[in-house]
C-alpha cells in the first residue's frame, strides 16, 4: 500500500508521495512513487504510482522507453496534459492487461506543459481518467482515508502554496500514523505556476527538521484542543 496527494491550486500544484511498499509484515522496503519528466522552460509532469508496484514500474519503464522514439507519441511531445493522460492510461491499461486484472495500479498526473494552465489527472486502472477542478483541487491514491479530513477541511482552490504544503505533509502524518503499509521517507514537490522548474524537490526522513517539528506542533495541537472541549453533556 502506499499514499499519494496531489493539489492543483491557483498558484501551482504540491506533490506528496510516501516511499513504502510491502509483500507481508517480513517484506518491506522502500521504492520511489514520484516521478518527474521535465524539460526546461516547456514541460513539467509528475507521475505519483500506487498499487501492485510491477505494474506501475513496467508502466514507467514503458513511457520512459516511449521518450526515445520521436516519431510515436510521447511524455516530451504530446502538445497537452490530456494527450499525455490519454497516453498514460493506455500504457497503464495495456500492462494490466498483459499480466492480469489482479495486478492493478493507478497513477496520478500533474503538472504543465507551455500554452496551457497546470493540470491534474487521476488516472484508473482501465485507463480512465478525471481532472481536477476548482470545485475539487486535489486527489489521492493508496491509503487516502486517514488523511482525506484535514485536506477537506483546510484546502481550497486559493490555498497558498506554503499552507497547502504544510496541509499535504499533516495529512501524510495522519496516515503514517494509523497505518504501518505507508511509511518514511517522503518524497515531496512544489511547482509554481509557469515556473517549468522542477527544482523544490525535497527527500524527507524521520530525522528531517522541520517534519519532525511539524508532526510535534500538530499532535500538541490536537491534545490542546481535545483538553479544550466543553464537558460532555448528553442530557437535554
Amino acid at each position: 500500500m502506499t499514499y499519494c496527494v496531489a493539489m492543483r491550486l491557483s498558484s501551482g500544484m504540491i506533490f506528496v508521495s510516501d516511499s513504502r511498499t510491502n509483500a507481508g509484515v517480513d517484506h518491506i522496503s522502500s521504492f520511489r512513487k514520484l516521478h518527474v519528466f521535465q524539460r526546461d522552460g516547456e514541460r513539467t509532469l509528475v507521475l505519483q504510482s500506487a498499487g501492485n508496484l510491477a505494474t506501475t514500474q513496467s508502466t514507467l519503464s514503458l513511457l520512459r522507453r516511449g521518450c526515445e522514439d520521436d516519431g510515436a507519441p510521447n511524455l516530451m511531445n504530446c502538445t497537452s496534459l490530456y494527450d499525455v493522460a490519454l497516453l498514460v492510461g493506455d500504457t497503464l491499461r495495456a500492462v494490466i492487461q498483459r499480466d492480469g486484472e489482479e495486478f492493478g495500479g493507478s497513477l496520478m498526473l500533474g503538472g504543465q506543459i507551455k500554452g496551457e494552465a497546470p493540470r491534474l489527472f487521476q488516472i484508473y486502472p482501465q485507463g480512465n481518467f478525471i481532472e481536477a477542478s476548482t470545485d475539487t483541487p486535489y486527489f489521492q491514491i493508496g491509503e487516502s482515508k486517514y488523511g482525506k479530513p484535514i485536506i477537506d477541511r483546510v484546502l481550497h482552490y486559493h490555498t497558498p502554496l506554503e499552507q497547502a504544503m504544510q496541509c499535504a505533509l499533516i495529512s501524510m502524518d495522519s496516515t503514517l500514523a494509523s497505518n504501518i503499509s505507508v511509511g518514511l521517507p517522503l518524497d515531496v514537490m512544489i511547482y509554481a505556476s509557469d515556473s517549468f522548474s522542477c527544482e523544490q524537490q525535497y527527500h524527507l526522513t524521520e530525522k528531517h527538521p522541520y517534519f519532525s517539528q511539524l508532526r510535534q506542533r500538530w499532535s500538541s495541537g490536537l491534545l490542546s484542543v481535545f483538553s479544550q472541549l466543553p464537558p460532555l453533556k448528553l442530557e437535554e
